[in-house]
């Protein structure tokens, strides 16, 4: 039987994983059929690389996902392809979101004109707190050290 299967690769304890076809008797990190994808969980956020059009061509022959490969291969959207399930949410790269398209988002969430941050901004760039308004501090009695003269 074949086998869509994760092969160890790596340091000890610094582990990433290949994605391969294999046969099953095959041992875990020996003779594989086809590498078609990898696997760096330490890296942050995890790097996950797969062939979609070799994996389900795989799928599509018979191939048999180990469950570790499985959760790999429905994370990226292979799965669903092959199975005709809905995708799931996309997933956090290492850049991060885009920002244009954050950016454009939060101008849509936005109506123009009722931003709170543009205040706020104002009252920065003159020096001032936006919640407390340009007065001297006035001392509390009590708070003077001793020896000092009232004016």
């Amino acid at each position: 039987m074949v086998k869509i299967r994760l092969m160890r690769m790596g340091a000890k304890k610094r582990p990433f994983f290949r994605v391969v076809v294999a046969d099953s008797r095959s041992p875990r990190d020996g003779r594989f059929i086809e590498n078609i994808g990898k696997y760096h969980p330490l890296s942050h956020p995890s790097v996950i690389e797969i062939d979609e059009e070799r994996a389900l061509h795989w799928l599509r022959s018979g191939a048999q996902p180990t469950d570790p490969a499985r959760v790999l291969l429905q994370k990226t959207g292979v799965w669903s392809q092959f199975t005709g399930e809905p995708a799931p949410p996309p997933l956090e790269t290492a850049e991060g979101p885009s920002a244009p398209e954050s950016a454009s988002a939060a101008a849509a969430e936005e109506p123009e004109g009722s931003s709170e941050a543009a205040p706020l901004a104002a009252e920065q760039e003159s020096g001032g707190s936006p919640t407390e308004p340009d007065q001297p501090e006035e001392e509390t009695p009590g708070t003077r050290e001793e020896g000092e003269e009232t004016p």
